[in-house]
């Protein structure tokens, strides 16, 4: 576990361009993207136990969020020579057998998660329709149980950058396992 707030990206930052493989076949671009209004990014992986409780709040944002204009689009850096369950074969049975309302994209290189900065998985970022960081932090205050949940920081987020007001907080501390890196 890890607990971390020291951000390559900040508040107004641009996304980094990408152009990474889905497990649906397809090639996905930043400009691919470019037509909802929002854009989250979420860095992600199949065998990390933060990512697997806060999978079906993810699954269920996703849903909800779609139809308003967020684009969300998850991304495993992790090396699957290390963690074979992160590989690209496991992560697009995960996606179908979880119903996955997203695209689920490798990075294989890991270059796109050090270009983001990403320090954990999940880490979400949001951004604008002009591809500039509203937010980032963590999905809520219970990762381990929904029913205790009393902050909702993705959501909250999500909500304040839908109505057109500064999101605030706009960076929180990120909760997950770190990215696990080639050495």
């Amino acid at each position: 576990m890890a607990e971390l707030a020291e951000f390559r990206l900040h508040p107004g930052d641009p996304a980094p361009d990408f152009a990474l493989p889905g497990v649906d076949g397809r090639t996905y671009r930043l400009a691919d993207l470019a037509a909802d209004p929002f854009l989250l990014v979420v860095f992600w992986c199949n065998h990390c136990p933060y990512v697997q409780a806060w999978e079906g709040r993810m699954v269920d944002l996703g849903r909800k969020y779609l139809p308003k204009g967020v684009r969300t689009v998850l991304i495993n850096s992790n090396d699957a020579r290390a963690y074979p369950e992160d590989g690209f074969e496991s992560m697009g049975r995960r996606a179908a057998a979880k119903q996955y309302p997203f695209p689920y994209l490798q990075d294989e290189s890991q270059e796109v998660a050090r270009a983001y900065g990403a320090l954990v998985t999940p880490h979400p970022m949001l951004f604008d329709r002009r591809r500039q960081l509203l937010f980032q932090g963590r999905i809520d205050n219970d990762h381990q149980h929904a029913e205790r949940v009393t902050e909702r920081y993705l959501e909250s987020a999500l909500d304040q950058a839908l109505a057109g007001v500064p999101v605030r907080p706009s960076e929180l501390p990120v909760l997950g396992c770190t990215v696990k890196w080639r050495t």
